[in-house]
């Protein structure tokens, strides 16, 4: 009898073992060795696998700016065999790996694989004494089951006891095939129950207590499934590891063509066809897609016909190989019974049929026998059930049944909701965007689909019909999933401009469901980012965004060298796995039309010659309407140049290009040169890198520019230390030529680009040379290939602060001595910490010695190659043995000595490093004691008033971080300093020096102690009281000991300013004092560097949301700030106030600067 008719009952182990050792031919209701069957995956070949951290739902669409995904949340892809690898952190295995992915990509096929290939001893061999394979849909059918039963279902048990076989539950694997698509909550609703392995339950609880650890807590579970919403009927998941199955690699799809063609030239010609073809090749990377085509070119060949596949969509597919497959005797009333079958068993979830079932609907057994002959159906083997060729097969058929009625019937408004509704009962609102059906009847309900239809059956469906029932279900997508990844796909398989047109523009315009970062809510009209992990999802997402009017710009993987410019509205596509030339192929090929999309910004990720021959293809399309392409750091060469000049001849769209960051040397710009001659090219913008060029390629550009008055040429990044729009007397030049055509272009519609972009050109204003370039940044800068870059404040008062490194190069800041070599452009977060804040949890605060400053560095990994950590030990002396150094790493563990890649004069250095707090140590050798020699700094800070002057004198270890300490506490008193020479000789920690004055000066104390003390603790001074300085003082250091001289400077009344006389804020007139930002305009203007971080800081309280965005829109940090101050016309006191305290908090050291030369003192500060 059939263990679902059965009561429930226990078993005795030896009635078990026998049951597990029957005769393998006994009947029985459904397979339970369907690992075994020979399904239309049978040529399987290796699935892309992609590990991660956190399941794939719907937030892989959001619209986040500045947000950094880390190595580990991106995921990796892996092999079949590292699925219970363990984790690198914890080294422990994961005992739940759930393998997710849409329908048809072949979950199921990797599921059969892993119990086959550890039968046959290829896998996990060692790892697994028992690995048993079961299908939930078919585990469906049973009412009741043990442990014991469920085991037995299994034919390669061995001849062990069933005691055995569960002694060891570590060395046991259940895999469970579609754990989702039965209708059940696997939840433990009785934690009592299955107190024995021989113990009856009803299946879903059985499962449900193996997946909450009540029975065999030990053993290893791996879970198919589709949606991953799993907690609502698994509500004891755990923490399981996930993996995303994401399709056939290119090798994985050519070789599972040539597996199921036996005859080599078949194969080869239907791989042909399908790599002739992008789209199809694309389809073709699902694997059950495969199938569909493989099977309908082996019906084309065996009719010796012409291969003939032009379908785009999956639907498409579909019909065709109806077309083909089914007799035309069948496909009219018999099709509609299979479909009505079908759709029975998607309401009530069942995938498996009896003979009866087929025979109510309708179908006679000459019918089945041709249904399975077809390859529609299958029987499965040793049972009298049957199943469609695979589930999405059946969902195809079930979508067809809501479209085929009888040319008598009428479907009324009620009945199209009751459809929609059906729907959402069985696959749920969150689900059903991504269910095949779904996408099967938006391809059914376009116009292809209905005139294939009504070639297939003799059905009438009339127009009406046909639109309420698109309605109907817009409707649910727009209100509930506006950003569903699901429902691109849906309508990118109804292509429907007029349609597409319509939901895009709501689909942009729709509040937002997702999580948002509210930090930057600014950015939310701007940038939407999706990610994308297959070329099928950067095909659909790809032709459906063109449909969008709000969005004119497509960016694939967010670069960082624009990070500081406001774009034009884009979207972000993010691809966490490999580009391959196929990707670029379906990109540049959806690409032929544009539609609403106007620029595309591939920056950042390499082109070879294979990916740029398909863009320029592209480019040359008439219908590709693209303006503006943005190719900066691809990794272009003299070669790539060749085919770009062919697209700059031809009569292209293309205004702007931009190829910054490339190797294209002189050869390569030559072949532009010779394609922007060309009277039929349209370019107006050319962003070039100039510094590598020739003085003959660049007289070339000079001559081209200046013939073409609607040309420009110019480079983002630096080539010299000037500001661009300024003579070196500080005149304006709005009305040189070169201006004249940037003003030009800039009201051009098409090149808005330019006006967001600083520009440098290739012919810089003339300089009179008696007078030496300036650097526009300030002592902070770090320098590098393109100039001073500025370092920003993050939070001056934690000390945090960050550097964009625009290009790959070494940067040096003089300030810190930090020094990095980098290997592209990236964002390094610099931290200055205190040591005693980490250094006195440990022991090694009495074994070593502290020789540097300690930061705390954050940079993308792989991104920085060396780093050049700064000490102050004097290694000229030679008394240092350089194996005493040693970089210590603070993580959460503990503390990490690392032994460096080797020591130079002022740096110890890392080679491709990894970051945290960090700084160097030195071991202390008892007989050297304090006989350590350092290099020191000597600080002097002064305070004016009418008649007196008070000096600090600093001897300190030449420590940025604790340089930066005593700035920052001498300028809360309003102390200034003044720059002199440190010491030349290396002096002693703990050593102990005499301050001396070339006058009677009142110095308390006179004696000082050369020591180390971190950053956050007061620093050792002498206080110097001068008086009234009527001439130059010396000031003097000499050791206590020897009293030998060690350091002297001279201070001038010239090193000291008068301060004016303070005027009470409340006595003052409008006319007797200007505001600090009025009497220093022009120098604020050309001197701030970072104009953004002072934005953040008045947004909102001077600023409103449309001044902010206007002043962030403007090109240049000048022209931000002229902007910025042409708002200062409404302002008050008080809001010039907030705007002086933000531009001291950003720029302090230039904020000083101005003050020192204009001899004031702040009230404000």
């Amino acid at each position: 009898m059939d263990l679902e008719m059965q009561q429930p009952f226990s078993l005795s182990e030896e009635d078990l073992m026998q049951k597990i050792h029957q005769n393998e031919g006994r009947e029985k209701l459904y397979h339970t060795a369907s690992w075994k069957t020979k399904d239309l995956l049978q040529n399987f070949t290796q699935l892309l696998l992609l590990q991660k951290s956190c399941p794939r739902g719907l937030d892989t669409l959001v619209w986040k700016r500045w947000r950094k995904s880390k190595a580990e949340e991106r995921g990796h892809l892996i092999e079949i065999q590292d699925l219970f690898n363990p984790n690198p952190d914890t080294q422990e295995e994961p005992q739940l790996v759930i393998l997710e992915g849409v329908a048809g990509i072949g979950k199921s096929a990797l599921a059969r694989q892993v119990r086959r290939a550890w039968e046959e001893g290829q896998l996990y061999r060692d790892r697994f004494q028992h690995v048993f394979y079961f299908s939930c849909r078919e585990l469906a059918q049973c009412k009741q089951l043990s442990l014991a039963e469920l085991i037995a279902k299994d034919q390669t048990v061995p001849a062990a006891p069933i005691r055995q076989v569960m002694s060891h539950p570590e060395k046991l694997l259940f895999i469970l095939d579609g754990i989702d698509e039965p209708a059940w909550v696997l939840g433990e609703k009785n934690p009592k129950f299955c107190v024995h392995w021989s113990q009856p339950q009803p299946v879903h609880t059985l499962l449900g207590s193996l997946l909450g650890k009540s029975v065999l807590p030990g053993a290893f579970l791996l879970l198919t499934v589709r949606t991953t919403d799993l907690q609502k009927f698994i509500p004891s998941l755990g923490q399981p590891r996930w993996v995303e199955v994401l399709g056939f690699s290119e090798s994985g799809q050519k070789k599972y063509i040539y597996k199921y063609f036996t005859e080599k030239r078949e194969a080869m010609k239907a791989f042909r066809f399908v790599k002739s073809n992008p789209v199809l090749s694309t389809l073709c990377l699902v694997p059950w897609v495969s199938w569909l085509v493989c099977t309908c070119l082996k019906q084309q060949m065996e009719q010796r016909g012409d291969l003939s596949l032009t379908s785009h969509t999956t639907t498409a597919l579909c019909l065709k190989y109806l077309s083909q497959t089914i007799p035309a005797q069948h496909l009219g009333t018999h099709l509609r019974r299979l479909c009505s079958l079908a759709a029975k068993g998607i309401c009530t979830r069942r995938t498996l049929f009896s003979e009866l079932d087929l025979q109510q609907q309708g179908l006679s057994e000459d019918v089945i026998d041709n249904f399975l002959k077809v390859g529609v159906l299958q029987k499965q083997p040793s049972s009298l059930s049957y199943s469609f060729a695979h589930l999405c097969l059946q969902e195809f058929f079930a979508a067809m049944s809501c479209i085929l009625v009888d040319s008598e019937d009428r479907y009324g408004d009620m009945d199209n909701y009751r459809i929609v509704e059906t729907l959402i009962e069985v696959y749920g609102r969150h689900d059903l965007f991504d269910a095949p059906i779904l996408r099967f009847l938006f391809g059914l309900l376009s116009k292809k689909g209905m005139g294939e239809m009504k070639k297939i059956s003799a059905c009438r469906f009339p127009w009406r019909t046909w639109l309420y029932l698109q309605w109907h279900i817009l409707e649910e997508a727009l209100y509930h999933q506006p950003y569903s990844l699901g429902l691109l796909h849906c309508l990118y398989e109804i292509q429907d401009k007029e349609l597409l047109t319509f939901v895009m523009e709501n689909y942009q315009e729709t509040r937002m469901h997702a999580p948002v970062d509210m930090l930057h809510p600014r950015f939310l009209t701007g940038i939407k980012h999706l990610l994308v992990q297959t070329d099928m999802e950067l095909m659909v997402v790809t032709f459906c965004i063109k449909f969008c009017c709000h969005v004119e710009r497509l960016q694939l993987n967010h670069g960082e060298q624009q990070e500081k410019v406001l774009m034009a509205p884009r979207m972000v596509l993010s691809r966490w796995t490999p580009i391959t030339n196929a990707s670029w192929k379906i990109l540049f090929s959806t690409l032929k039309f544009t539609g609403n999309l106007k620029e595309l910004d591939l920056s950042g990720n390499p082109l070879n010659n294979c990916a740029l021959q398909s863009l320029c293809k592209t480019l040359s399309y008439p219908g590709c309407h693209l303006k503006t392409l943005c190719l900066v750091n691809c990794g272009l060469t003299s070669i790539s140049c060749a085919y770009l000049a062919s697209v700059l001849r031809a009569s292209s769209s293309l205004a702007e290009l931009d190829l910054q960051l490339n190797d294209l040397g002189n050869r390569g710009v030559r072949q532009l040169y010779k394609g922007i001659r060309n009277p039929a090219c349209n370019l107006r913008i050319l962003w070039l890198d100039q510094a590598p060029l020739s003085d003959q390629v660049m007289m070339k550009l000079r001559a081209l520019e200046a013939k073409n008055p609607h040309l420009l040429i110019s480079s983002t990044w630096k080539p010299r230390m000037m500001d661009p729009t300024k003579k070196r007397d500080g005149e304006e030049m709005d009305d040189s030529p070169k201006s004249c055509k940037r003003q030009r272009l800039q009201s051009d519609e098409g090149c808005s680009q330019l006006a967001r972009l600083q520009t440098f050109h290739l012919s810089p204003p003339e300089i009179p040379k008696d007078k030496p370039l300036e650097p526009l940044g300030t002592e902070d800068d770090f320098w590098g290939p393109t100039g001073p870059v500025a370092t920003e404040v993050v939070d001056r008062e934690r000390n945090l602060y960050q550097v964009q490194f625009p290009v790959p190069g070494s940067y040096h800041c003089p300030n810190t001595g930090l020094h990095f070599v980098v290997t592209r452009a990236v964002t390094i977060k610099i931290g200055f910490c205190s040591w005693s804040q980490y250094l006195d949890k440990t022991p090694l605060q009495h074994s070593h010695m502290v020789a540097g400053p300690l930061f705390d560095i954050k940079a993308e990994q792989g991104a920085v190659t060396a780093v050049y950590l700064p000490h102050f030990v004097d290694l000229q002396e030679g008394q240092v043995d350089i194996s005493w150094f040693h970089v210590a790493h603070f993580q959460e563990h503990g503390m990490v000595l690392e032994t460096p890649t080797r020591i130079e004069e002022h740096y110890v250095v890392l080679e491709n490093p990894s970051f945290s707090p960090m700084g160097v140590l030195m071991r202390m050798i008892p007989a050297f004691g304090h006989f350590i020699p350092i290099t020191s700094i000597t600080l002097i800070y002064y305070h004016l008033s009418q008649k007196e002057v008070t000096v600090h004198l600093y001897l300190v270890p030449n420590d940025c971080t604790i340089r930066k300490a005593i700035d920052d506490e001498e300028m809360k008193f309003q102390y200034v300093r003044i720059n002199k020479p440190p010491p030349v000789d290396s002096l002693y920690i703990g050593s102990r020096y005499i301050v001396s004055g070339s006058e009677k000066l009142e110095i308390i104390p006179m004696e000082l102690e050369l020591c180390y003390r971190s950053p956050g603790e007061s620093q050792l001074f002498s206080e110097i009281y001068i008086g009234h300085m009527a001439s130059g003082i010396k000031l003097q250091i000499r050791d206590k000991k020897h009293m030998n001289l060690i350091w002297e400077a001279l201070l001038k009344p010239v090193d000291l300013r008068p301060a004016p006389p303070r005027i009470p804020a409340a006595h003052k007139e409008p006319s007797a004092s200007l505001h600090f930002l009025d009497q220093h305009r022009e120098q604020l203007v050309a001197r701030v560097t970072s104009v953004d971080p002072v934005l953040d800081k008045l947004h909102g309280a001077v600023l409103s949301e449309e001044e902010y965005e206007a002043v962030r829109a403007e090109a240049t940090n000048q022209d931000k700030m002229r902007k910025l101050f042409s708002l200062s016309r409404s302002w008050t006191k008080s809001c010039k106030d907030q705007v002086y305290r933000a531009l001291k908090d950003t720029h302090p050291h230039l904020i000083m600067d101005l003050y020192e030369m204009s001899g004031a003192v702040s009230e404000e500060s």
